[in-house]
Parts: structure tokens; sequence; C-alpha cells
């Protein structure tokens, strides 16, 4: 008998990540940036960008955004990072390439306004999200609806806007190491509130 034919095989679909997190597991949690150049407080957004979000806790909660750079600047408009390559100097000219074609694309209707964390995209393909995230040092309208935002600085934009005034080589990239050194994640912490706001009268005039 001959042997039967077989069909050439298919590429593999990418595998899209899956949340394992649940919303409330999600909700009222911010990370913590740590920088060589500072540090940036982002809340998430969870409602508007649940499985971004999720992605975004699981690989920090890893560790696989420690050692990466910010390798990518457009003085006082965005910063972008999160490439697990750039962990490795010598795959500099791969830097941008690395960790994308995970998340599907998540519409939301946040604004790309100054703070806006939003996540990267292969040019031309919507559902090809991943570990790298650019955020907006000023407001940026123009990439509204093009993006999923996932979360916002509430600290730290002047690190965020000092970082992206580095200086950059001929191929574009960051020249020197701007590196993320710990990312964590933790409840956002009761609001403060304002000095003298919560005594009573009598006891302001004691």
């Amino acid at each position: 008998k001959p042997a039967p034919r077989t069909q050439p095989s298919a590429p593999a679909a990418p595998a899209f990540f899956t949340s394992p997190l649940s919303l409330d597991e999600m909700r009222g949690k911010q990370a913590v940036v740590e920088t060589s150049e500072g540090t940036l407080v982002m809340d998430l957004l969870p409602d508007a960008a649940p499985v971004h979000v999720a992605h975004f806790m699981v690989r920090a909660r890893e560790g696989a955004y420690n050692g990466t750079v910010f390798h990518r600047v457009i003085p006082m408009g965005i910063i972008q990072g999160g490439d697990p390559l750039s962990k490795d100097p010598a795959q500099k000219a791969r830097y941008g390439t690395g960790g994308l074609n995970v998340l599907r694309f998540e519409p939301n209707t946040e604004k790309h306004t100054t703070g806006a964390v939003s996540a990267v995209l292969v040019p031309g393909k919507r559902d090809s999200a991943g570990s790298q995230f650019f955020i907006c040092v000023s407001d940026q309208v123009a990439l509204d609806g093009q993006y999923t935002v996932f979360a916002r600085v509430v600290e730290g934009i002047v690190a965020a806007q000092k970082i992206s005034r580095s200086p950059v080589d001929a191929a574009g990239v960051v020249a020197d190491r701007v590196e993320i050194l710990t990312v964590t994640i933790r409840d956002k912490p009761a609001p403060v509130p304002d000095p003298f706001s919560t005594e009573t009268d009598a006891q302001l005039s004691g």
C-alpha cells in the first residue's frame, strides 16, 4: 500500500494570553515602576482593559520587566519599553520586536492624555500587543482608539518626561540604558485627607 500523503501543516496561530485573574483581583491596584531615572506609579485600569491589565500584572509578578529598558523615545512625546529582548545589550538591533503577538485588541474610551500607558502593536496588526508598552508624556490625541490604554501614571510623570529626552543613536534607539529595575504590584493606598479637613472646629481652635 502506498503511504498516505500528509498535508503540510499550517503555521500555528499565535496563542493568545487568557487572564487567570478576576476583575475583583485587579481592581484598586497600582504598579510601582522603579527605573534608573526615578519611580513611576501607575493606576491599573482593569475595567477598561481587563486582559491587558492581567497580562501586565502576571508578567510583573514573574519579574519579566526587571532589567528591561526604555529603548525608544520621542522627546516630550512618548517613551516605549518592556521588550524582554532589551535585557540583553547584544540584542540591541532587535529591540522593539520582542514580547508581542499575545494579546487581542481591547477597545475602550480611555484617551491618550499625559500619563496614559498603552500597549505597543506590530504595525498594521491590531491583535499583536504583549509585554511592550508606551507612556504618553504629553497628550497624544491622534492615538485615541488605535491602541489599548490599560494604565495611567499618577506619580513620576516628570521622571518619564526626563527619560523622553534621552539621547538616541543613529538607529533611533536610546543610547544609554534607561533600565526598569523592578515592577511591583500593590494595593492603591487610601487617599490622604487634606490637612485640617478632618478636625472639628473645636479641635482646630483648641
